[in-house]
């Protein structure tokens, strides 16, 4: 059984909705962070087996196989398959672990996992089209199993989470997110955009400046509801890549490897919370591993919106000077295919900053699943 390792990861800037990555189409946008990740590491992209890539709204400009769109698009080697999956906000992770699963298995030496959503161009839900041909539930459908923004509130309440504890949470988003940038912590994972009109985009778009009474002020996003635009996940453009290989093959390409996944996991949440899966994914992740919270360094839960994140905390004990550290998505934005391989990209970065071992990455998704693994820094 072969020892999968991640040699590398990076992504694009993320861009506003409507923003400086607005231009691009997802399959040039992808095809720039797969070629990105290649010549970065300086492997051939002959030797690469195979690509698999996350995307969510797979129609329009993303239909057909968008990771396969990219690959040839950039100019890559023909021979090389690839596969499109869509695990909801999970996909691009759900790409690492099936890459990593492949090397295990020994099907593969060298793998791509990536995503892609320019959300700008083909908005979410537009695969479901005008409703005259068809919904993904029938008429007899009796589950619980609410809008995201209601599941938000839903776990707010069950977890005692007030206006206030959502908008520091959101406040503390933004702050460490542009902190991590004036620091260069982002520096190493974002590779820079040219746009056709010669203008590089080197950083991301979503960070604002915000302050308690400002985010106080803002209408949420339902009546009666917890949660605004300043606590949820912000709607953006963007591509991610990592590279994975045995541990043989990159010891005899002289590539030091940057990672390992400990354990993975696709899990069923609960319906009735749609987006609280990150609390079973820790379960089960530390199940499998025997470990511990305390054995964990540091940890990156996917900021849908603020409740999930704190709902994670709080009921894993998890000290919030250890979770989403350089900020998360709702201050850079959340790109949904591509964000699974971001978090790991900001997990491998920050446990190399650090010095420390261990980070757990999470991420709900949309029809009650949630992906999860632990990394370990090799």
């Amino acid at each position: 059984m072969s020892e999968p390792v991640i040699v590398d990861a990076i992504r694009t800037p993320y861009g506003r909705r409507g923003g400086v990555l607005s231009g691009l189409h997802a399959v040039d946008l992808l095809g720039r962070a797969q070629r990105g990740i290649l010549e970065r590491t300086g492997v051939d992209p002959a030797t690469v087996d195979e690509v698999i890539g996350g995307c969510v709204t797979q129609a329009g400009e993303q239909s057909g196989n968008v990771v396969r769109f990219a690959w040839l698009h950039a100019g890559l080697p023909e021979e090389v398959g690839s596969t499109t999956l869509d695990a909801q906000c999970g996909s691009a992770q759900q790409a690492v672990h099936l890459v990593a699963a492949q090397i295990a298995a020994g099907y593969i030496d060298t793998g791509i996992a990536c995503g892609v959503e320019a959300m700008s161009r083909v908005p979410l839900l537009a695969n479901l089209g005008d409703g005259t041909v068809g919904r993904p539930r029938p008429d007899d459908w009796t589950i619980d199993l609410p809008a995201q923004y209601e599941a938000a509130d839903r776990i707010a309440d069950r977890r005692g989470l007030t206006r206030e504890d959502l908008d520091s949470f959101g406040l503390a988003s933004q702050q460490r997110a542009r902190q991590a940038w004036d620091a260069g912590r982002y520096a190493h994972q974002v590779i820079e955009v040219k746009l056709p009109d010669g203008t590089v985009v080197t950083r991301d778009e979503g960070l604002r400046d915000t302050s308690l009474e400002a985010l106080a002020g803002l209408k949420t996003i339902r009546e009666g509801g917890l949660h605004t635009a300043g606590t949820a996940s912000q709607i953006s453009d963007g591509a991610t890549a990592a590279l994975l290989m045995s541990a043989t093959r990159a010891a005899e390409l002289g590539l030091r490897p940057r990672g390992r996944i400990v354990a993975q996991t696709l899990l069923g949440a609960e319906p009735k919370y749609l987006l609280d899966g990150p609390v079973r994914a820790g379960e089960r992740l530390l199940q499998r591993t025997g470990m511990s919270i305390s054995d964990i360094d540091l940890f990156e839960v996917n900021e849908a919106f603020a409740a999930v994140p704190l709902s994670f905390a709080r009921v894993h004990g998890v000290d919030l000077d250890r979770l989403n550290v350089n900020g998360g998505a709702i201050a850079l934005g959340h790109p949904v295919g591509s964000t699974g391989v971001r978090l790991i990209a900001t997990a491998l970065d920050e446990l190399e900053r650090r010095d420390q071992q261990f980070a757990m990455v999470a991420i709900c998704a949309g029809g009650a699943q949630v992906t999860g693994a632990i990394i370990e820094r090799i």
